[in-house]
């Protein structure tokens, strides 16, 4: 599948099948990742795949309305963003860190998994952010929920390409 082809496939799931993304995989992704765009060449981006024991102890801190939703795909990979403080170079880095968590989609979809970008508002509770070992400079960008497909979302309705450009003089 070429580039093109993978951005205009990707979709958001929220249902998988429940055979986990082998680590290999998940190593390959964030090797994309790497590839993101990223001014001053900072490399912000932190991933890190969670592991049964972690999840549990995230479910058991979120509550079950959120472990309902962590639970919904086998693979989770957490995205930060370590941040410098200075403002300009941080909120470059932000953006930064998210193209290299859309190289993951990608690169998920270009491999047939489902994917989803998510941003659990637990996620940035101090219980949560403890267990997860997340610095004070550390910023949450994207839970990505990864896995086998269920079904095919079907695509979305999006603008079109003259709502959402236009040329000045």
């Amino acid at each position: 599948m070429d580039a093109e082809a993978a951005i205009k496939a990707r979709r958001t799931h929220k249902q998988y099948g429940s055979t986990p993304v082998d680590g290999e995989t998940v190593r390959e992704l964030v090797d994309l990742a790497r590839h993101a765009p990223n001014h001053k060449l900072t490399q912000p981006w932190r991933f890190r795949a969670l592991g049964p024991e972690i999840r549990a102890r995230i479910e058991e801190l979120a509550g079950e309305k959120e472990a309902l939703k962590l639970r919904r795909a086998p693979t989770l990979v957490l995205a930060t963003a370590a941040l410098s403080g200075d403002p300009h170079v941080d909120e470059e880095d932000l953006h930064a860190t998210a193209c290299a968590v859309y190289a993951v989609l990608l690169g998920a979809t270009n491999r047939g998994l489902a994917s989803y970008w998510r941003t659990p508002s637990c996620f940035t509770e101090e219980p949560v952010r403890e267990a997860l070992g997340l610095g004070p400079s550390e910023r949450v960008v994207a839970l990505i929920h990864l896995g086998p497909p269920m079904s095919e979302p079907p695509p979305k309705e999006r603008l079109a390409v003259d709502d959402v450009l236009s040329f000045l003089p």
